[in-house]
């Protein structure tokens, strides 16, 4: 039994697994993207080298999945022992991921490949000795999902509901300030023009500041109709990102645009950001592509 440093967390280990064509690489996704250490198709042999590996690390990899299936062909046979082995002293958990064998014979027809254990029958001999091999996997396994009717975000989303970390936000949005006259950012997911505002840049003294100047935030602010645009947009933006988050999309970007990206964008996309900051699963970063391009 391996004794965890004072002060290091506990070694978190995720053992997925499961029938072909369940959903394991959605679920690998899914995980990676919540800061999970995942390693595919790993024979069984070698999960305590790789537990005792992370544990030297000192908490540098604290949360390990591993994908284990009958790709690992006559090693997975040492499946069921391994588990049990690592169960005494080591956070483990176990997710079987499973469907009906229609929709699996679908899911293997829609990508036109065998069913790794058909050999020479048919996907649906394939699939029965499949879940003859994994019953008692199954049976013991702390977790297990049907995603016979769940599309791929709605199991990331199962994912990120049993998974990710208390505070882990649902989605990260980047708020960013850019100039039309430099082209749209070409990863833009949304796009607001703040060209209806009266131009800073035809003010003497404020045309040197830029939207990150309070002199050229206030005057920027308080144009007529500039209110209501944000609070506008915000109450727009909350759906939407409600949205994402049930979608499962994990990275937004809301690019803000004025004629040169340096007074009017800057100055609402930071007002924007600072908003959106509140909102609860959102994680917000602000940034400014064109600021001293002039």
């Amino acid at each position: 039994m391996n004794v965890q440093a004072e002060g290091t967390p506990q070694q978190e280990v995720l053992i997925v697994t499961g029938m072909s064509g369940a959903g394991r690489s959605t679920v690998a996704n899914a995980l990676e993207d919540l800061s999970w250490y995942v390693v595919d198709n790993l024979p069984p042999q070698m999960l305590r080298p790789l537990i005792d590996l992370a544990e030297r690390a000192e908490g540098a990899i604290p949360k390990i999945a591993v994908i284990v299936d009958v790709r690992g062909r006559d090693f997975f046979g040492d499946l069921q022992s391994m588990i049990q082995s690592l169960r005494e002293g080591t956070l483990l958990r176990v997710l079987f991921l499973d469907a009906s064998d229609a929709v699996l014979v679908r899911r293997f027809e829609a990508v036109r490949r065998p069913h790794p254990l058909q050999g020479g029958g048919t996907t649906l001999d394939g699939i029965a000795s499949e879940r003859a091999r994994l019953a008692t996997i199954r049976e013991s396994s702390d977790l297990v999902i049907d995603t016979s009717e769940l599309n791929v975000h709605q199991l990331g989303g199962k994912v990120r509901d049993y998974f990710a970390a208390e505070g882990t936000p649902g989605v990260t949005l980047t708020v960013m300030s850019f100039g039309f006259k430099y082209g749209l950012p070409p990863d833009a997911d949304m796009v607001a023009d703040a060209r209806f505002i009266p131009n800073p840049f035809w003010v003497p003294e404020l045309r040197p500041l830029t939207g990150q100047d309070a002199a050229v935030s206030e005057y920027v602010l308080s144009q007529p109709g500039v209110e209501e645009f944000v609070s506008g947009y915000l109450n727009v933006l909350e759906p939407v990102l409600a949205g994402y988050q049930r979608e499962n999309k994990r990275h937004a970007m809301l690019a803000i645009g004025c004629t040169g990206g340096k007074h009017r964008s800057v100055a609402i996309a930071t007002k924007i950001a600072a908003a959106l900051a509140a909102s609860p699963g959102v994680a917000v970063s602000l940034s400014h592509r064109d600021l001293g391009r002039e």
